[in-house]
């Protein structure tokens, strides 16, 4: 598997807006709480999407269009990277990485792979294992978020094969895989899109994110972030969408009762991708809340989203949803970047791919 390193010159990471900075910068147009501060821990990250943080600091990033997996490399601490390496190239759609006891897994449409070892041999990756070959091909949702639960399963979800129709057992649902056995579960049904997903610090429970059905307007359904409480659940695709919106096509001599309410409606379009519950000291004001980054609208008259909002919990009730950073979306719909997936630091600062600018952003917070 070839690899291309890409070494970065002075980006624009040393130019950081902080809170009422007004200084010139490519992230001048991003409104942040008081005492954030955001800035650009790599460029050149190509259509940046779900990250992975190996066990020596290299951040892995997957994409969905180019079609390569990338590992960023902060060689000397300093929160800005050095250079990116392309550590594998011409997959389908690896959107989705995990990484576990040193191994990175990559989730590609039709399989999940894994690059044993990675860190060792960033220069001269190892050939590819197939570890889930039996995925569905179809590319129409079918690109990939992963993850590891505390136990060591595996989770992959996958998508509904269109816009709205009856999906079979193999789509529209959550797995889970033991990877020992290849025992696979279905942890949530119902689902029709959904890229990215996290578990309550405080319950375990699994909570994800799902993209409404297109074509019924500007406003309706909403895009939904949704609670797994019991294994199996089905969460309304295609019959309702949001809390009781029936499905024209689908939703006949369907009840609403039979299925579960989403945790969270959020404006239809603005296309909710990654979610992470902050479990860190930094902002330690937000620890147990849930970010989710709003990817934004692709057909609406309109533009939503284009933002990273925060959803505060009491238990297992959202009671707030607000924006956390804004300002992707500027005047006249001009559209700088799109927000895609979280990946907290060890330090508890808080990066951000974007798969819109090919950046990634690093979210900091000094209480003044």
């Amino acid at each position: 598997m070839n690899n291309k390193t890409f070494l970065l010159p002075l980006i624009t990471a040393g130019l950081i807006l902080s809170s009422g900075q007004t200084m010139a910068s490519p992230l001048d147009s991003l409104t942040l709480d008081k005492g954030m501060s955001i800035s650009l821990y790599a460029e050149g990250v190509k259509n940046a999407r779900q990250m992975a943080l190996g066990d020596n600091g290299t951040v892995f990033v997957g994409s969905r269009d180019a079609g390569v997996v990338s590992a960023v490399v902060d060689s000397d601490g300093d929160f800005i990277a050095d250079k990116v390496i392309e550590i594998a190239k011409d997959l389908n759609m690896p959107s989705g990485l995990a990484y576990r006891d040193g191994d990175l897994y990559i989730g590609e449409v039709h399989q999940v792979i894994k690059l044993s070892n990675i860190e060792a041999h960033l220069d001269n990756p190892p050939k590819a294992e197939v570890v889930i070959g039996d995925l569905p091909t179809e590319r129409h949702h079918g690109w990939k978020y992963l993850d590891f639960d505390a136990n060591g399963a595996l989770y992959v979800p996958v998508g509904a094969p269109c816009n709205i129709c009856q999906p079979d057992e193999n789509h529209s649902r959550i797995f889970k895989y033991d990877l020992a056995t290849g025992k696979r579960q279905t942890v949530a049904q119902g689902v029709r899109n959904s890229v990215g997903f996290d578990w309550d610090p405080k319950s375990g429970d699994l909570w994800f994110s799902d993209n409404g059905r297109d074509m019924l307007g500007d406003d309706i359904p909403p895009c939904e972030i949704n609670h797994v409480s019991e294994n199996g659940q089905h969460f309304g695709y295609p019959y309702f969408h949001g809390d009781d919106i029936v499905d024209p096509e689908f939703g006949e001599g369907k009840q609403v009762k039979d299925y579960q309410a989403p945790a969270l409606n959020i404006q239809a379009h603005s296309a909710p991708l990654g979610i992470h519950f902050y479990r860190g000291e930094m902002f330690s004001h937000l620890k147990g809340q849930l970010l989710i980054a709003e990817h934004g609208s692709w057909n609406r008259s309109k533009k939503v989203g284009y933002q990273v909002s925060i959803a505060r919990l009491e238990g297992d009730k959202v009671v707030e949803h607000k924006p956390f950073i804004s300002g992707w979306l500027q005047a006249e719909e001009a559209v700088s970047g799109r927000p895609v997936a979280f990946l907290e630091l060890k330090d508890g600062s808080i990066l951000i791919s974007d798969d819109f600018a090919n950046v990634i952003y690093r979210v900091t917070y000094q209480k003044e």
